[in-house]
């Protein structure tokens, strides 16, 4: 029965948008007004970020009976909108092996996932400060206001939170070491320059909740004594840009940031700088270059970020994963959150499975699961059932896994054992066919993006 808190969450995702979401979610809206039912005390439509199976998009899911619909179209809608009260549209559940899944936990690339990032993204609406507060935001910087700096980032060590950008360097040691100098003014950086082949996490995290970008940020602010932050999102990220931005704005309006955050005395002031258009920006200290309108080249790693960074001054640059990872972690604290992942690779990982894996999309797994249970549990396997030849991790800095080693845990140390890397987590799945093929059309791509 329809009974007023009923929410039909449309995937509007970079993916899902190219694929024809936002005209599905119009055409949705036209049927239940035609039905008088489109408003908050029927039916509401939600504009959601990224649900996370991308190639079966326009994905569309009811709340809160959890139905979901794969690779909607406009023509679609009026069998949707008869399925609120009846039977589901089978034609549009998800299918595999036979088998048809109605509720996203029993969709097998859903079921083994476990999401801290994502948590909100596919959920909320990314425009909307009170959707993400109903979800338990800014609960982590609410607990954060009543600790000590060193408290705060004490959390965080607990947590074994590790740098999730491809370097995997302890979080809680970087804040510490920022925060331990005694000049002023010190900066909080984002780094949202995503640009390894195939990667769309970050992209993804900021336009699906961008105030977990921001509540992290925050977090991490107060920790080292920053006043000022920057983002820095990639140029080509324009809806990640535009929500960003929005939600900074709602942030400042709701007290959140600003010269009195949440009526305390600290402040924080953020913005947003869009990438210089070049791959070497994404490397922290020609990130920290291009902020300051110089040209982004990499400087002599012997001169430490956390002591001169930008503008020469204590800065901690950490990248979108990471800072979304914040808030959780002082919401439930460091413990908690250890309790996830690998012996020394704590928590959870977010990854972009792309290539010849038959459901691509974007994968949160606890940090040691396998990449088999990646490519063929969560992903189905490869396409056409063809065998398998090689993953590509690590971006163009990484290296290609062959089947030999698909049941290697991957976290940060394993893989950089067996002569590949993590990363920032993208991944190009090929098959026997089509394995250099597929790498060489990912770095085409790539390069003639840089170019």
């Amino acid at each position: 029965m329809i009974n007023g808190t009923d929410r039909i969450l449309v995937c509007c995702g970079t993916s899902c948008i190219a694929n024809g979401a936002l005209d599905v979610a119009d055409a949705i809206e036209k049927e239940l007004t035609a039905r008088g039912l489109a408003d908050d005390v029927c039916v509401n439509v939600v504009r959601t970020g990224c649900s996370g199976e991308c190639e079966q998009g326009p994905v569309v899911r009811f709340m809160p009976r959890d139905l979901m619909y794969y690779r909607v179209a406009v023509r679609d809608a009026k069998a949707i909108v008869d399925s609120l009260d009846g039977a589901p549209v089978k034609k549009l559940l998800h299918k595999r092996d036979g088998q048809f899944f109605e509720h996203m936990d029993d969709n097998p690339f859903y079921a083994l996932q476990h999401k801290v990032v994502l948590k909100d993204v596919g959920i909320i609406d990314p425009l909307s400060l009170d959707d993400y507060i109903s979800r338990g935001g800014y609960e982590g910087l609410k607990r954060a206001l009543s600790m000590t700096p060193d408290e705060i980032i004490s959390e965080v060590e607990k947590s074994g939170l590790r740098g999730k950008g491809g370097a995997g360097f302890p979080t809680g040691r970087k804040w510490r070491s920022a925060a331990g100098y005694d000049e002023w003014p010190k900066y909080i950086v984002c780094n949202g320059d995503e640009g390894d082949p195939g990667a769309f996490m970050d992209g993804s995290t900021m336009e699906g909740c961008p105030h977990a970008v921001i509540e992290g940020m925050v977090i991490g602010a107060l920790a080292i004594g920053a006043e000022e932050g920057v983002l820095y999102i990639r140029d080509e990220y324009a809806l990640a840009r535009d929500h960003i931005q929005h939600a900074i704005d709602d942030a400042y309006a709701a007290g959140i940031l600003g010269d009195s955050i949440m009526g305390t005395p600290h402040k924080l002031h953020l913005s947003i700088v869009r990438g210089g258009g070049a791959f070497v920006c994404g490397e922290s200290t020609a990130l920290m270059a291009s902020i300051a309108g110089r040209v982004g080249e990499p400087r002599a790693k012997y001169i430490r970020s956390v002591q001169r960074g930008l503008f020469d001054k204590p800065t901690v640059l950490n990248n979108v994963e990471t800072l979304a990872s914040v808030p959780t972690i002082l919401r439930f604290g460091g413990e908690e959150y250890a309790k996830l992942g690998a012996e020394k690779s704590k928590g959870t990982k977010v990854f972009a499975m792309v290539g010849k894996v038959k459901h691509t999309g974007l994968v949160e797994v606890p940090m040691g699961t396998t990449l088999r249970t990646l490519i063929y549990d969560i992903g189905g396997g490869i396409m056409n059932d063809r065998p398998f030849k090689a993953i590509q991790t690590g971006g163009p800095s990484g290296g290609c896994i062959p089947e030999s080693l698909l049941d290697l845990p991957v976290d940060f140390d394993t893989l950089t054992e067996y002569g590949a890397m993590m990363g920032s987590g993208g991944m190009i799945v090929m098959d026997d066919r089509s394995c250099m093929v597929e790498v060489a059309r990912y770095y085409v791509d790539f390069l003639c993006e840089e170019s």
